[in-house]
């Protein structure tokens, strides 16, 4: 697989070397990349997991195992965000969720929050996932009810992509290889280098933003 995946996407020996262990990470990646695009690490290209399913299901990877890795990963991830907004609370909110979509948002959520979780984890790309899910935690959307709703709503879209992927994902690749082939050791390395970039900034603003929390909170207490 992987070096069908290498001819197709960077013909050049060197452009081999390079992304041959990267291909290999396959639904360890999907898995990874899955969890980190439902957490409050923000990645920096919107639809990472769903680019990623597509690029290994064309090349001849598992639909299902891959499907399932990216549920499972986008599970674990939305779990740590409810928890962190349950946690958090409004400050939570009011921290992470830009002030144009609160007041929306939390109304969405009050008046029906496993419609709101459903629609939030099936939409695509560039609609923020984040905000939905800390939401959900910090006003008091039940874990059950949450993770059933989220479940059925990212097992639906991720199985769809899987299948779609393996009837018509070759044929986007091939487009691919002819028109930007050129350039695909470029776009695959500045995605991988800003998906770290952003890993750890957002994980450093996650620590920051804790232990803010935890001061002011020892202050209102004192």
């Amino acid at each position: 697989m992987g070096v069908q995946v290498c001819v197709i996407f960077a013909p050049s020996h060197a452009a081999y070397k390079h992304l041959t262990w990267l291909l290999h990470l396959g639904a360890l990646g999907v898995f990874g990349v899955s969890l980190l695009d439902a957490s409050i690490i923000l990645l920096p290209v919107p639809g990472s997991t769903d680019l990623l399913i597509l690029l290994l299901v064309a090349n001849q990877g598992n639909p299902w195992l891959l499907a399932g890795a990216a549920i499972s990963g986008s599970m674990l991830g939305a779990y740590l965000t409810w928890g962190a907004g349950k946690k958090g609370g409004e400050t939570m909110l009011q921290r992470h969720v830009p002030k144009r979509y609160l007041k929306s948002i939390t109304r969405w959520m009050k008046r029906n929050g496993v419609l709101t979780v459903s629609i939030a984890a099936v939409l695509p790309p560039p609609i923020p996932l984040l905000p939905f899910l800390l939401s959900a935690g910090a006003l008091g959307l039940s874990l059950r009810s949450f993770l059933v709703s989220f479940f059925i709503a990212r097992g639906a879209r991720y199985a769809l992509e899987a299948w779609l992927s393996a009837v018509y994902g070759r044929q986007v690749i091939r487009a691919w290889a002819q028109y930007l082939s050129g350039w695909s050791d470029v776009i695959i390395w500045s995605l991988l280098g800003l998906v770290v970039a952003a890993a750890i900034f957002g994980f450093w603003k996650y620590r920051r933003d804790k232990r803010r929390f935890a001061s002011s909170k020892r202050a209102h207490a004192a």
